[in-house]
């Protein structure tokens, strides 16, 4: 799994002109599945995201996660992650889940999300024509691959 963590002010999701979700403080995830995702990649990425002290504390110093927060999560899945440019000028997403595969583990991972946060994760609607907004805060932005634990 690939995601671009994205602390926001406020993000919203728009599909055919009806906001899906929307959130204010907290963190917008585009999430990229593909076949080679397992359920512990899930957890693990989960608890990364729930975890990732990105926030200000009282001094000003990004040592807060989300959930101390009291922060909100806008869960949106993006098969363009996986994209490869290695060869020629448009993209192949061959390596990135078919639907078959990937809304299984998108709802799973919303699933896991709610868990770890306790309470409900907002998102956006797989394989919709979808309209991001966002005002990133910071800016702040990270980007985890599952594969690649750095």
């Amino acid at each position: 799994m690939r995601a671009v963590i994205q602390r926001v002010s406020k993000a919203s999701v728009t599909v055919e002109g009806t906001v899906t979700g929307a959130i204010q403080t907290g963190l917008l995830v585009l999430l990229g599945i593909e076949d080679a995702d397992t359920h512990e990649d899930i957890q693990w990425l989960s608890s990364k995201i729930v975890n990732l002290r990105i926030f200000n504390d009282d001094a000003g110093v990004m040592n807060v996660s989300v959930k101390d927060a009291h922060g909100d999560v806008l869960l949106v899945s993006q098969f363009t992650l996986h994209a490869s440019t290695k060869k020629g000028n448009r993209p192949s997403y061959l390596k990135a889940s078919k639907p078959d595969v990937a809304i299984p583990l998108y709802e799973k991972m919303i699933a896991q999300l709610e868990q770890d946060m306790e309470t409900t994760i907002q998102r956006g609607i797989f394989g919709a024509d979808m309209k991001v907004e966002l005002l990133n805060d910071g800016p702040v932005t990270i980007i985890i691959d599952t594969k690649n634990r750095e």
